[in-house]
């Protein structure tokens, strides 16, 4: 992943020590998608330097930052790549990308390189605020259970339960369930796993979690050690083939609308969900942080939205006027 320096008059828009920064990132553990996001959007800034201000890096001020953020925000944006944009991006994205230049100006800074602005100086969106949501414990145990009699695969069948019933048991990312391996669960059904950030940390299957898992795994007569591979008839489990993150998503999808299930459910949304309703139960913060591998409890607790009938269950048991 190299930045390729321009020749005569484009190299005076390159960003500076832009190499050393994503090579910092690299040592630092981040995966490559997460390295790939940097670069592309540190990009997009430099094109915007070079053909919409014209202006060098070290020029830069806090008005070529505002200009940028509504750069943005509009309908003219370009890609990287100098394509132009086919939608309009979330405020969540643009925040992104603001928080990708803030992470290269401090590294900048943090490494004595010269910098034409202070990290803080390049302020994000305020994002909308929404009303946080997840599906009711019902109808993600509707969801969880339809598989079972909406495949007409029988393996099919097996296989898309027990990748539900793991996720919800244990509150692991999609990443992590599609890349987990055979010989990471032990008997007891805990299990081991590199989450985010090279981060290590134990998850744990329930009961019926494991027993889904143990019946799936019996079907298979393949050498793959990949626990959830992809059904091809006789050639299901040939090679190291892993089921895709887009096909379970899509599978969730699909699910979900034929349940008539109106809160939008994903993979992240099962997440969500295994916190939820864990802090519904009692449990403590600090147990649900290192459950969900976060290195902030401030994150577990973005994570923890109470669902409108355990919220209008509050109401009406502790409002002081409530009789």
């Amino acid at each position: 992943m190299r930045h390729k320096k321009g020749n005569g008059k484009n190299s005076r828009f390159d960003l500076p020590r832009l190499d050393d920064f994503l090579l910092n990132l690299k040592t630092a553990n981040f995966s490559m998608e997460t390295l790939y996001n940097y670069e592309r959007d540190l990009k997009t800034f430099a094109a915007f330097l070079k053909e919409d201000v014209d202006m060098r890096f070290e020029n830069i001020t806090k008005h070529t930052i505002e200009l940028y953020r509504a750069y943005l925000t509009s309908l003219d944006r370009r890609t990287a790549e100098g394509t132009p944009s086919i939608k309009k991006l979330s405020a969540g994205s643009i925040n992104r990308i603001l928080s990708s230049l803030r992470s290269y100006f401090k590294y900048l800074v943090d490494s004595d390189y010269s910098v034409p602005l202070a990290p803080q100086s390049i302020n994000l969106l305020k994002m909308p605020r929404t009303h946080p949501r997840v599906a009711e414990l019902e109808n993600l145990i509707r969801l969880i259970e339809f598989p079972t009699t909406f495949e007409k695969t029988k393996a099919v069948a097996i296989r898309n339960r027990a990748m539900l019933e793991t996720l919800f048991s244990t509150g692991m990312r999609i990443s992590e369930l599609i890349s987990l391996n055979k010989n990471q669960i032990d008997k007891s059904g805990r299990i081991f796993i590199l989450g985010k950030g090279k981060k290590e940390r134990f998850v744990y299957l329930t009961g019926r979690a494991k027993k889904h898992i143990d019946n799936y795994v019996s079907i298979r007569t393949d050498a793959n050690p990949a626990l959830f591979i992809p059904y091809r008839g006789r050639n299901s489990g040939t090679g190291k083939a892993r089921v895709s993150t887009n096909y379970l998503q899509m599978k969730i999808k699909e699910y979900r609308e034929h349940l008539n299930i109106n809160i939008p459910t994903s993979a992240h949304s099962l997440r969500h969900g295994f916190a939820t309703y864990l802090a519904e139960q009692g449990a403590n913060p600090a147990a649900l942080q290192i459950l969900l591998g976060h290195e902030s409890l401030h994150t577990t607790t973005r994570y923890v939205h109470a669902s409108d009938t355990y919220a209008e269950k509050t109401h009406r048991q502790f409002h002081p006027l409530k009789k």
